[in-house]
């Protein structure tokens, strides 16, 4: 980095002071706000399982009927695996807010609608939060 400029008095020169000011500014603002804005997200692999019945070996619980939605412009073949992968995550973060140990009977389903002249799809999945004994 280059020494400042002097005038002839020895100062530094008021437009670079500034200049200096509002880019260590802009840093300092840009760094508290990136480090404020972290979002947590439990790892896969701490969330509840979806479960089959065959799975089931030790009686449960049930505590609690799951149910999401997401709706989104386009036809239901627009739909890709992330849309799957959101219902499943969906069901699973539910249950592990819920203190759940598994999701039985997972169930999304996809519906296809009209907004206006714009084809709507929806995908809906559902579940039960349970917890062994």
């Amino acid at each position: 980095m280059q020494a400042p400029v002097k005038h002839r008095r020895g100062r530094v020169s008021p437009v670079r002071h500034l200049l200096v000011v509002i880019v260590w500014s802009v840093v300092a603002v840009a760094t508290a706000g990136l480090s404020g804005c972290a979002v947590t997200k439990h790892a896969p692999h701490s969330l509840p399982p979806i479960m089959t019945q065959d799975e089931l070996q030790r009686p449960y619980v049930k505590l609690g009927a799951l149910e999401y939605s997401r709706s989104r412009i386009g036809s239901v073949e627009g739909l890709t695996t992330q849309d799957y992968e959101w219902a499943y995550g969906e069901l699973r973060e539910g249950a592990r807010r819920l203190g759940a140990d598994a999701v039985i009977l997972p169930e999304v389903r996809l519906e296809q609608s009209t907004y206006l002249i714009f084809p709507s799809g929806e995908i809906k999945a559902k579940g039960i939060a349970i917890q062994f004994r």
